[in-house]
């Protein structure tokens, strides 16, 4: 494992996993949410970063972590990648995490990329709630997975599907082992 893809459903505590990942494998993380995320909850414009993400993924090890799919930005870090792990987590994990982090990030008022900050207001009542929309897409985006693991394009990637956090906790520590153990 040299350029590792972390994905999964919102919630599915990807960037944390990654971060982990990468500090033990001693490579760089990305997190394309921090890049990608402007003041005001403004997106940055696709081509820039699209170019910023080509330029992140120009090294020859690193951790991404980010669900950025639908055409934009999958064909750029997936065609590097040597592995990419889906943290494919049921429902109740996946929407407890969510909505214990959510609601940490409120009560601590924590600053995320971009100077924006989640309000109780943002989570509980508003259209872009990303509580809602983990809902809202969480079938949809394992679907997408599920066809991304079969993908022929995508025959050059090593494919590790994590189902529980037991799982990611045991390749965090399998990662701790010497470069010929980890599979």
């Amino acid at each position: 494992m040299q350029r590792i893809s972390i994905i999964g459903s919102c919630g599915s505590g990807k960037t944390t996993f990654a971060r982990k990942l990468a500090a033990q494998l001693g490579v760089r993380h990305i997190e394309m949410d921090a890049q990608f995320w402007l003041p005001n909850w403004q997106p940055k414009p696709i081509e820039e970063f699209r170019n910023w993400v080509t330029a992140a993924v120009a090294d020859e090890a690193w951790v991404i972590d980010g669900n950025y799919s639908q055409g934009r930005l999958r064909d750029i870090y997936l065609a590097r990648a040597t592995t990419v792990v889906w943290l494919n987590y049921s429902y109740p994990v996946t929407f407890g995490r969510l909505l214990k982090r959510t609601f940490r990030r409120i009560s601590r008022r924590e600053t995320l990329w971009g100077n924006n900050f989640e309000t109780a207001r943002m989570a509980i009542s508003s259209r872009d709630s990303i509580l809602w929309w983990m809902t809202k897409n969480y079938r949809r985006r394992r679907r997408e997975y599920r066809k991304l693991f079969s993908d022929d394009r995508y025959a050059h990637l090593q494919r590790i599907e994590i189902r529980r956090p037991r799982e990611a906790e045991a390749l965090l520590k399998q990662s701790c082992a010497p470069a010929s153990s980890i599979s």
